[in-house]
């Protein structure tokens, strides 16, 4: 509904005044609706040609020039992980899906059903994820190491289709993505009455998602370290070696330095980290390096007390193996800033009142009573959720003992980064029945996973998500053991006997089925679906068949068809 409303206002002693129209907008819930979808189809388009510029130019150029031995082939394919398959996956499935929905959107008004589409290949953006730090190592070292490397790269970045941004900012883009399906959905389904048919999917899929996005999340902040990492590097005159995934960057600020011998300030700055102080010396220059690095306090060890000068407020004192600094701040508050930080740990926080916030001080979700209570994070006192306080560590200050602390005081304390729990891949909640009632190819099979010890396990291809396989750990299981989203795996036949491997990447996943027959119509089924294609039924005995042998018909309680 929209309502327009204009008037003249009148005012004493002047004529009378026009003023603009003002136009009051409401959108129905409907409409509402509608502008979330197509904002995910807007993005969803964007990020596709986002992933074509990484797969099909920056991807292959380097393979090009890699194949003709100026650089090692794997040195890309490190780089760049799985992104074809994920990039496949987007444009020849997802993408046309949305499109095809928004056209019919007037009849078939939902998107839950197809983003629950997207939760079985998640697992792919977990080894991406999992592979970035690693990715953003080698694309240094190489840019570093390699002219003709360097020159592609910059040649592609100078083009107006990559706008003139880095390829590390779009290597980051897949990481995005995920969080970025999770606010969607939550926008969306704050909108969806409680009785839409859509309502289950969506909740469904935002709960699969919205764990992946845990993970995205941490791997942003790391890259967000990294590149903090990088600006201080380059500010030190690239004389210091601090670029590393396990240096956790903490503070930096200007700090007055009071001398021994005078009662003199002078200007430094500094720089802290989960395991270093860099006590630094301003250079006065118009090009270079900002700073050079007078001392490097370790942290272990380090001690920081508050002092009193009368001559000089907010001062404090550190006190290393190396040095000892006695150092004035800009404030009160600056001071306690750094003695927190440098102290994190070593002694009890002051913890943040539960009144003074309203949302998680760290993802920035609001508190409820029931889904999303207050906790404390026992290292640095700030009010979080229970997501972003699942982790314990010795706090000193506590005797040593397991505390709770927030994800970041986890990482800085740890000095690595949150393992990557891929709970979203491991624990899909679909029957095997469910399936194998109704599948391209089911059966037995012996399975491994890189050198862990054989396993046996029912597998199902379902016809409604052909290119995922299923792994169960029998026919009437309620949930898979795991997935493994077929689409750009390499497909090998071993020599072995009965025996045929999937590999992408570091994933490594071998297969030995009772006899080569049943391989035989594995490897048919598996081939055309790595290629995006959806497969067929296999033949046996002249008739399709979706479990592979008698042995396993009877196993399964099944019936051929």
């Amino acid at each position: 509904m929209t309502m327009i409303l204009s008037w003249i206002e009148f005012m004493p002693g002047r004529q009378v005044a026009p003023h603009v129209c003002v136009i009051f907008s409401s959108e129905t819930n409907e409409q509402k609706l509608f502008k979330i979808a197509s904002e995910l189809l807007h993005t969803e388009k964007a990020y596709v040609a986002r992933l074509n510029l990484l797969d099909q130019v920056f991807c292959a150029k380097l393979m090009e020039e890699a194949n003709k031995g100026t650089f090692p082939v794997d040195v890309v394919k490190n780089i760049f992980s799985n992104i074809s398959s994920i990039h496949a996956f987007h444009s020849q499935f997802l993408l046309p899906d949305l499109e095809k929905r928004m056209g019919e959107w007037a009849s078939t008004p939902r998107i839950g059903d197809i983003l629950q589409k997207l939760t079985p290949f998640l697992k792919m953006y977990a080894e991406y994820v999992k592979n970035f730090d690693k990715a953003m190592e080698l694309l240094k070292q190489w840019t570093d190491r390699s002219p003709q490397f360097k020159a592609i790269i910059q040649e592609i970045q100078s083009q107006e289709v990559c706008g003139f941004l880095t390829l590390q900012h779009h290597m980051l883009e897949p990481v995005q993505r995920v969080p970025r399906y999770e606010m969607l959905l939550k926008d969306y389904l704050k909108k969806l009455p409680q009785d839409d048919s859509d309502r289950r999917d969506a909740e469904k899929s935002l709960e699969i998602i919205a764990t992946a996005a845990t993970h995205s999340n941490s791997a942003i902040r790391k890259s967000d370290n990294l590149k903090k990492l990088m600006e201080i590097y380059e500010m030190l005159g690239e004389e210091e070696d601090i670029v590393n995934p396990s240096n956790e960057f903490i503070k930096e600020g200007h700090i007055l330095k009071l001398a021994a011998r005078n009662t003199s300030a002078m200007e430094r700055y500094l720089f802290l980290f989960n395991n270093m102080l860099l006590y630094c010396v301003p250079k006065f220059s118009l090009g270079g390096a900002k700073y050079t690095v007078r001392t490097r306090i370790g942290i272990d060890g380090m001690k920081v007390l508050e002092t009193t000068n009368e001559d000089y407020p907010h001062t404090f004192q550190v006190s290393g193996k190396e040095r000892t600094l006695e150092l004035q701040a800009s404030s009160e508050q600056d001071k306690a800033d750094w003695i927190k930080n440098a102290e994190l740990g070593k002694r009890a926080p002051r913890w943040i009142r539960d009144n003074e916030v309203t949302m998680c001080m760290k993802c920035k979700e609001p508190f409820n009573a029931l889904t999303r209570r207050r906790h404390h994070c026992r290292a640095c006192g700030y009010v979080v959720c229970w997501k972003c306080s699942d982790n314990k560590v010795q706090l000193e200050y506590d005797s040593n003992k397991m505390n709770k602390v927030c994800k970041d005081c986890y990482s800085i304390l740890t000095g690595e980064a949150l393992r990557w729990f891929i709970v979203f891949c491991t624990n899909v909640q679909i029957e095997a029945a469910q399936f194998t009632g109704s599948s391209i190819m089911c059966g037995f099979l012996q399975y491994c996973e890189k050198n862990k010890p054989l396993q046996k396990v029912w597998c199902v291809i379902p016809q409604k998500e052909s290119l995922v396989l299923y792994l169960y750990g029998a026919p009437q299981d309620v949930k898979a053991q795991s997935t493994i989203p077929l689409l750009g795996y390499n497909v090998e036949d071993t020599e072995s006997s009965n025996t045929f491997r999937l590999s992408q990447s570091k994933s490594i996943h071998s297969f030995t089925a009772d006899n080569e027959d049943a391989k035989q119509r594995w490897l048919k089924v598996i081939r055309v679906a790595v290629t995006g294609e959806v497969p067929e039924c296999p033949q046996t005995n002249g008739s399709s068949a979706n479990v592979m042998d008698n042995n396993n018909t009877q196993e399964a309680g099944t019936d051929s068809t």
